[in-house]
């Protein structure tokens, strides 16, 4: 059982990049579909307007955090700060390190011109791709497509690169057939950064937890509701979070320890990670 940090309702996983590939990539390939999800700031505070969001990612075999900004913020206010595993970290581990000579894995998402450059640069074998239309979330008959291409073409590892919420609810959809297997992943723009067809933050600002402001300029038209007005909400959930925490610690110990049959256990932070 892999060790989990709670933060704003959702478990996170305590584990490295090298782990959490390691881990996804021993799930055998017949094995009951499961998904991984990797919300960020925008991702979590999306989840709090959206109440039907949360089992979805409540149901993935793994939740990791994809946000250091969150991390650095929940240990400033005493929360269990998770580990940051990126999407596009574990999914450069999976691609360059984890699969066999010759595997085919499925990409939903992504354009044609994309996956020839992602073979080309780091010589995968032909994977099985699928590039549903814009919106296919809100098209029964498309979404209906997508998961049908993947049933049709089983993989040990299913890479969902179509954007959030879009990818959660395909897999959401997918682990609800009862019949799809392998491991799905929720990654965004993970496989057009290892393509080389979109630019990454560079290492010194994504360490510096300013990918988003990297981004935005980058695509300011596009981003700037989604950095400069949504995500800065998620001060506001951590900080109820961390009176909720108060709120039920002060409870328990409110109780006299034998009605509880146990002793006072003093609360311990977690550390940051600053990779």
């Amino acid at each position: 059982m892999t060790a989990v940090a709670r933060l704003l309702g959702l478990r996170f996983a305590r584990l490295g990049v090298a782990e959490t590939a390691a881990w996804i990539a021993a799930r055998p390939a017949g094995a009951s579909f499961g998904y991984v999800v990797t919300p960020n700031a925008d991702h979590l505070v999306r989840v709090d307007r959206d109440p039907s969001l949360r089992p979805i990612y409540e149901h993935a075999v793994l939740c990791l955090m994809d946000s250091r900004v969150v991390s650095r913020l929940a240990w400033l206010l005493g929360l269990p700060a998770p580990p940051v595993v990126t999407d596009s970290d574990v999914t450069e581990a999976l691609m360059t390190a984890h699969l066999h000579p010759d595997e085919r894995v499925t990409i939903v998402g992504l354009r044609a011109e994309d996956v020839a450059a992602l073979r080309a640069r780091i010589g995968i074998a032909p994977p099985n791709h699928h590039e549903p239309p814009m919106g296919f979330d809100r098209d029964p008959a498309a979404m209906r497509a997508a998961v049908e291409f993947v049933l049709a073409h089983p993989a040990r590892l299913v890479f969902l690169a179509v954007g959030s919420p879009r990818q959660e609810k395909l897999a959401a959809a997918l682990a609800a057939t009862g019949r799809a297997r392998g491991t799905g992943l929720c990654i965004g723009a993970s496989l057009a950064f290892l393509a080389g067809t979109q630019r990454r933050a560079p290492r010194w600002v994504r360490a510096a937890g300013l990918e988003w402001l990297f981004r935005l300029a980058g695509d300011p038209v596009r981003l700037w509701r989604r950095y400069l007005r949504d995500c800065p909400v998620i001060l506001w959930l951590l900080a109820r979070d961390r009176w909720l925490m108060r709120t039920s610690r002060s409870a328990v110990l409110a109780k006299r320890p034998e009605d509880q049959g146990f002793g006072h256990v003093p609360f311990q932070a977690a550390t940051p990670d600053h990779r």
